[in-house]
């Protein structure tokens, strides 16, 4: 194990960190939010000293780097990176329990958008913009920003791959062009500029310009988090529609937008994936209009607010403009199965990924086709391409470890008395960084009466589902600590 690679790597991840604080710092110290202005600013100092020491001990790391070591050093760096982050949420009073910081921090870094608070609107700018860019820079994912700027020109493209693999959603991870630090250039460049594409429609609706950047931050980045005590409900239908747009655009595999750019229109519109994606969306929002009728005042009422949940829950964003809870049966299953499916692969979304169940659903067709003629050779095609047998390997174990890790904190968060509905929509709420689940933490509530222990297991339901549990879990394997 390269230790003083992976500490050279933590280091600058502290670093860049410590730099994207400063605005907050700066916010809070230009609104006279003194006791949130000095929490910045002992954080922001911390991170400094502990991110250069990390560069200066491991000034002379060896730069080979593999698979193991870019798990690790991705499972490690959101776990610090959460740790110190939430430190400002403490400091300042904003939230007086440490575990609650924390919870809410890795909420917003996995892009979950769960929240432990009663009260949002009374909290300090800067407090409120730091939770918010939370969600930012963890959808696109801090390591590829680190990837994308030429100050880490260390290791080579193993070691950057290795890195991207580790934090990127999806069941396959390839470069967009032949080298690494462009790709992830590309896709950072692409982030940018939907983000500020929707403060600009955002501004055209007449929102105030710090709920438009915080909006459009948390929307990015599929995170959920937002800065009034009704979500986006108080808003007006036409920036709810911005919203409900926007989500779904960044929803879909990134790729796809770079194949526009290259004018390959036709290779977009052939992608399996993404057809599979707009059709669920298209589906769920007929059918929760017509299990809806009569719910709302007018059919356009009811198109606008199922639309909305449907974009919201299923890019895993977590945004509400209404009380979904009190919905029918019907339209609560179909959220509840958008919870796991999630948006596309290459995306800010989470959840399982709808490139990952095409891929099990064609191995399944392959495997039923196997049976009826078992001496011809199948196999299983996406995109026209044959699929990696590696590929599929790897998705049938996602899923069972999928199905294991949801089981398992559904068994162990049940020890806290809460009903079925709630520990179920917790836990997929959790694990798909989704943020809102039904009952006791559906849309008007949330997450702060659950114990410390529950607390801990969701946390890691966070952190695991943002990064596909595999940086993670090998955290936990003694194999990975052996020398060899």
């Amino acid at each position: 194990m390269n230790y003083k690679m992976m500490g050279r790597f933590i280091g600058m991840i502290l670093l860049v960190e410590c730099i994207f604080m400063i605005p907050s710092l700066v916010m809070s110290l230009c609104m006279k939010e003194e006791r949130a202005a000095w929490a910045f600013l002992f954080t922001v100092v911390l991170l400094g000293v502990l991110g250069l020491g990390l560069r200066w001990l491991c000034r002379r790391a060896r730069k080979t780097f593999f698979a193991r070591e870019g798990l690790v050093c991705v499972g490690m760096s959101w776990i610090i990176m959460s740790v110190l982050g939430c430190l400002p949420f403490y400091l300042s009073g904003a939230i007086p329990n440490y575990l609650d910081a924390l919870f809410e921090m890795v909420s917003g870094f996995t892009t979950t958008g769960a929240s432990i608070l009663e009260e949002i609107e009374g909290l300090p700018y800067g407090i409120l913009y730091w939770r918010s860019f939370s969600h930012w820079l963890g959808g696109m994912g801090v390591l590829v920003f680190l990837l994308a700027i030429p100050v880490t020109g260390e290791g080579g493209s193993g070691f950057t791959m290795h890195l991207l693999r580790a934090e990127s959603p999806g069941p396959n991870v390839g470069k967009l062009v032949p080298k690494m630090k462009a790709t992830a250039q590309i896709m950072y460049i692409l982030y940018i500029v939907l983000t500020v594409l929707n403060v600009i429609f955002l501004l055209a609706g007449g929102m105030p310009v710090f709920d438009a950047v915080c909006t459009a931050l948390g929307t990015a980045g599929t995170g959920g988090f937002g800065i009034k005590g009704d979500s986006i409900a108080g808003y007006s239908p036409y920036i709810q529609n911005v919203c409900t747009v926007f989500m779904l655009l960044f929803g879909v595999n990134f790729s796809c937008y770079y194949l526009l750019l290259l004018k390959q229109v036709k290779s977009v519109l052939k992608d399996e994936e993404l057809r599979l994606y707009l059709g669920i969306v298209a589906g769920s929002i007929l059918l929760i209009v017509w299990n809806l009728r009569g719910f709302y005042d007018t059919l356009g009422e009811t198109v606008r607010h199922a639309a909305f949940q449907v974009a919201s829950i299923v890019t895993t964003t977590g945004y509400a403009t209404t009380d979904f809870d009190l919905w029918p049966g019907f339209s609560k299953a179909i959220l509840l199965f958008l919870m796991v499916i999630g948006a596309c692969a290459g995306s800010t979304g989470g959840g399982f990924k709808c490139g990952r169940a095409l891929l099990l659903v064609k191995n399944m067709l392959r495997s039923v086709r196997q049976i009826i003629h078992p001496q011809k050779v199948q196999v299983v095609r996406l995109n026209g391409q044959t699929v990696d047998e590696k590929v599929l390997a790897n998705a049938n174990t996602y899923l069972a470890a999928y199905v294991v890790i949801i089981i398992a904190s559904f068994l162990l968060i049940s020890v806290d008395g809460f009903s079925l509905m709630t520990n179920l929509s917790a836990v997929l709420a959790c694990f798909n960084n989704i943020g809102p689940g039904f009952e006791a933490v559906g849309p008007t509530c949330n997450f702060g009466a659950f114990s410390v222990f529950s607390k801990l297991v969701l946390i890691m339901d966070m952190l695991a589902g943002r990064l596909e549990i595999f940086p993670i879990l090998i955290l936990f394997s003694r194999t990975t600590w052996r020398r060899k």
